[in-house]
């Protein structure tokens, strides 16, 4: 913005001339400040898979495999943790694709009658 700071600056000049088109008696100053727009960083998601007893492993692993890009070697060893330890972490996202996530593999397994549960936590 070259041209916008060319404007300013006759602007002051002719507010210290006192040519502010006759609304302030004399000589007269401004002070112009200039904000500069910070753009903030979207809040991110976690997007987990809760273990059950009825979901077979290898479903689990095709959900990570086709939801979350996750090669083979990937999807097992996120499958195994979460069946050791009842939840694991398949990615984070911002808050849209997260929600997609977690809709995605919710319906994908209701239609193929399995009860995994995937939910999203903010970071």
């Amino acid at each position: 913005m070259k041209n916008g700071g060319d404007v300013t600056k006759k602007f002051v000049a002719r507010m210290q001339n006192g040519e502010d088109g006759g609304n302030s008696p004399g000589r007269g100053t401004a002070v112009i400040t200039r904000t500069k727009t910070r753009t903030k960083k979207p809040s991110l998601y976690r997007v987990l898979i809760l273990n059950d007893d009825y979901t077979p492993m290898e479903f689990v692993i095709h959900i990570l495999e086709r939801f979350f890009q996750k090669d083979r070697e990937s999807a097992t060893r996120i499958m195994l943790h979460v069946h050791n330890h009842g939840v694991g972490e398949c990615g984070v996202y911002t808050f849209e694709v997260a929600e997609t996530k977690v809709s995605q593999v919710m319906d994908f397994a209701r239609q193929n009658q399995h009860p995994l549960q995937c939910v999203m936590e903010k970071k």
